[in-house]
């Protein structure tokens, strides 16, 4: 007898139907799966066997012929484990009223019966919704992260047991999804500006950055408080809405860091990964290609501390992902695309002894010394970044300083205001920010007064900037007269996003 039961694939964020096809026959006993399965489905045989015997205490030992369909593309995981199982009851008479026209099975199953949770079970219930299935099975600890898709029946099922009951009608299983999307606006950080003395012009370029999601590099001696500020960034970053909110929790889902208590991601990511991490965990990869900490911080922020400490071949793997905002992992017979629009926050010293140009302290450094530090950061991926500020160490008058600051709370509604300003004007476009205006767009929206075409064409010519930083400095101007409610450029909005080019000349340029 043949059975169809339908399911979904996972390719890197994508998903693609699979028709588990059954047939059972008489013949010698025999348990085979075709359709280019990996090992771990292979291994699925004892899985769901076994599974089978302790659930319904028999398994009929017929010829049984699994067919992944289409059997063209290479399959892997546990998530087939549940629809063959399916499959093979159907067949053998086990399920026999079941309608299973829009239905899909999800699940990985114990050799007890029980049904396991599976990572990126997001996406694989996007496609689903996308390919018109109107009901999905799937494991009861993955009902929360599924439930942030409408339109979609959630039958969440703990045993096997259960789904027999289940299709045979025996058993009544209902759902009721929690509240799908909370704002962060009571979100609670651990780090806060209020706490920071001084510093003014520091978090000035930090509230521009978060705006409009501009790339930022924070230059100073040991100890001015560049780590500080950069941990404290989160707290200003703009709400998350839903689209931003879904895309980054699927990143999550098939990296399986989600849980059944945390199935949403509701803060922006912050990711700070160790000078030590390799090129394959900074940008993806692996035998079956996985996100890496440029897609992990998707919509958030990638902060790496102490930037020239990192391996240069590292550090230049970045300069593709900060241009398209997506990156491109190959392998013999498949290419994965995961999407990496974060913010670029690095921090370092201006020479190893880290005191060149300090007012507190002499550097110790030799020339050649301070030249080869500082050239550890290639010119191509300093371009990339939109924001140089130079972070200088406070006095003690600050730090005893009994007044408060402005608070992360303060910042942030400045923020979002920008933030939102941005979203409304580019929603045609469907861009969220200043920082991913392409060139035809910044000249449409970004327009120059001759009186601030003539500063720029002085500061280009004076500060021999490229024309890549030419159009960052158009992109942050916009930015900065968005948090001055401003519909137009002005020249006082321009000046500002040129000073913070000006440490190419003073660092890279001697």
């Amino acid at each position: 007898m043949l059975s169809i039961v339908k399911s979904i694939a996972l390719h890197g964020l994508q998903g693609y139907l699979v028709n588990i096809q059954v047939d059972i026959s008489a013949g010698m006993p025999s348990f085979e799966i075709v359709g280019l399965p990996d090992a771990s489905i292979r291994e699925s045989k004892e899985r769901v066997k076994t599974a089978i015997k302790n659930s319904t205490s028999q398994f009929l030992s017929r010829k049984i012929v699994v067919n992944l369909a289409p059997a063209n593309t290479k399959k892997e995981g546990s998530i087939f484990d549940l629809p063959i199982a399916v499959g093979i009851l159907i067949a053998n008479g086990f399920i026999y009223k079941a309608n299973l026209t829009d239905t899909i099975f999800i699940g990985e199953l114990s050799l007890d019966g029980s049904i396991c949770p599976i990572k990126g079970i997001l996406p694989i219930c996007i496609e689903a919704k996308n390919l018109g299935i109107k009901r999905i099975l799937l494991p009861k600890s993955n009902a929360k992260e599924a439930s942030m898709i409408n339109e979609l029946e959630i039958i969440p099922v703990s045993t096997l047991n259960e789904v027999i009951a289940y299709l045979n009608g025996n058993l009544n299983i209902s759902y009721e999804p929690p509240t799908h999307f909370i704002s962060n606006h009571n979100s609670i950080y651990e780090f806060d500006f209020s706490e920071v003395k001084g510093q003014e012009n520091v978090k000035r370029a930090l509230e521009i950055s978060a705006a409009g999601g501009h790339n930022c590099l924070l230059i100073g001696s040991p100890g001015s408080g560049k780590t500080m500020l950069a941990r404290r960034l989160p707290s200003i970053l703009p709400d998350l809405t839903f689209d931003e909110a879904l895309e980054i929790t699927k990143i999550h889902s098939i990296s399986g860091l989600l849980s059944e208590d945390t199935p949403f991601i509701f803060k922006r990511p912050f990711r700070s990964p160790h000078h030590t991490i390799t090129e394959t965990s900074l940008v993806g990869g692996g035998r079956i290609p996985k996100p890496g900490e440029i897609s992990l911080a998707h919509f958030g922020v990638l902060f790496l501390d102490e930037l020239p400490e990192f391996n240069k071949s590292t550090l230049e793997v970045l300069r593709g992902p900060l241009e398209d905002k997506m990156v491109t992992i190959s392998r013999v017979d498949f290419s994965t695309t995961y999407p990496c629009n974060f913010m670029f926050i690095a921090s370092m010293n201006p020479c190893p002894c880290g005191y060149y140009g300090s007012k507190e302290k002499q550097c110790t450094c030799r020339e050649d010394q301070i030249q080869k530090y500082i050239h550890k950061i290639s010119g191509p991926l300093l371009d990339r970044i939109d924001i140089h500020i130079e972070v200088e160490s406070v006095n003690y008058s600050k730090l005893g300083n009994d007044s408060p600051s402005e608070s992360s709370d303060e910042i942030r509604k400045r923020v979002n205001i920008a933030r939102n300003i941005q979203i409304n004007r580019y929603k045609e476009h469907h861009i969220f920010s200043n920082s991913e205006l392409t060139p035809k767009l910044i000249s449409k929206y970004c327009k120059l007064s001759p009186k601030s075409k003539q500063i720029l064409e002085t500061a280009f010519n004076q500060l021999g900037l490229s024309a890549r930083a030419y159009s960052r400095i158009l992109k942050v101007a916009r930015t900065i007269a968005d948090l001055d409610n401003s519909n137009n450029i002005q020249t006082h909005h321009l000046a500002e996003a040129i000073q913070y080019r000006s440490l190419d000349r003073k660092y890279w340029c001697r």
